[in-house]
């Protein structure tokens, strides 16, 4: 099995720490650097990995996971550069590009761009990669592994599509809560107590994400078998509909898309 270096021991490399033991992966292939003594504490506690905070042990390992701050990786990448001779480099600092890193590290190509997102912490994340041209065939397979033991992963052909990606599932658990939010509080002002009303809403988003994700309808064709003529949920729908609901929504996220354009821009900026 490869080993493996995280720098940056915060809540995605817990989230990857966990779903690689989970995996088959050892332990003691398993190398966590961070400046902090007390996450550095809590990852060998919790997961009896190896943790230290210089960056040249970093370069002992076959991956390297960057996942410190998206401010912190030029430094980060500055300093690791001159280490590095075969390794795969993995980066979920978002927001960051292939370039600009490759660069950062003295043209050192064998980086993989990743978005994942945060419910990778239960395992059920999704996330997208991005492979510079300096990426083996071998190394890409390594870096679905890496990220597969989260969720699911899905390569993309162009690393303009991952302002689209960032918007949609990087920030997307985040519309997802302020739903479930409104969903909550529409079900306390109608007279359910708060813990009711959360566990239906809860219950009623999981349950129709299951129900989608194992059919081979559309979405649109599921919402409409939901949708009886002259019905409540017509009429909430028609409400939606009426409020520019939808429209706001592809509006937001386009607006997503482009702060993250922005900021690959102003990260990018030496």
């Amino acid at each position: 099995m490869e080993k493996i270096s995280f720098i940056g021991g915060g809540n995605m490399a817990r989230a990857l720490i966990g779903g690689l033991l989970a995996k088959g992966w050892a332990a003691s292939d398993i190398h966590v650097i961070d400046p902090d003594a007390e996450k550095r504490d809590s990852l060998q506690q919790d997961f009896g990995v190896s943790v230290g905070d210089q960056l040249p042990r970093a370069a002992m390992a076959d991956i390297v996971v960057l996942a410190v701050k998206p401010q912190q990786l030029r430094d980060v990448a500055i300093f690791l550069g001159s280490l590095l001779q075969h390794q795969l480099l993995i980066s979920i600092a978002a927001g960051v590009r292939c370039g600009d890193l490759i660069r950062w590290l003295g043209n050192y190509g064998a980086v993989v761009r990743v978005m994942p997102n945060t419910p990778a912490q239960v395992q059920a994340g999704v996330s997208a990669l991005y492979a510079a041209e300096g990426v083996s065939a071998e190394q890409q397979k390594l870096s679905e592994t890496v990220m597969g033991a989260v969720g699911t992963t899905l390569w993309l052909e162009s690393e303009e599509q991952m302002d689209a990606v960032t918007a949609i599932s990087g920030s997307g658990p985040a519309y997802v809560f302020y739903f479930l939010e409104a969903m909550q509080q529409a079900g306390s002002n109608l007279g359910l107590a708060p813990g009711q009303a959360r566990e239906l809403a809860l219950q009623t988003f999981l349950g129709a994400s299951k129900l989608a994700a194992g059919s081979e309808h559309d979405f649109a064709t599921l919402r409409a078998q939901v949708t009886s003529k002259g019905g409540t949920t017509e009429r909430a729908l028609n409400h939606m509909e009426s409020a520019g609901v939808k429209t706001s929504i592809i509006e937001a996220v386009q607006a997503a898309a482009e702060r993250s354009r922005e900021l690959g821009d102003l990260l990018g900026k030496d």
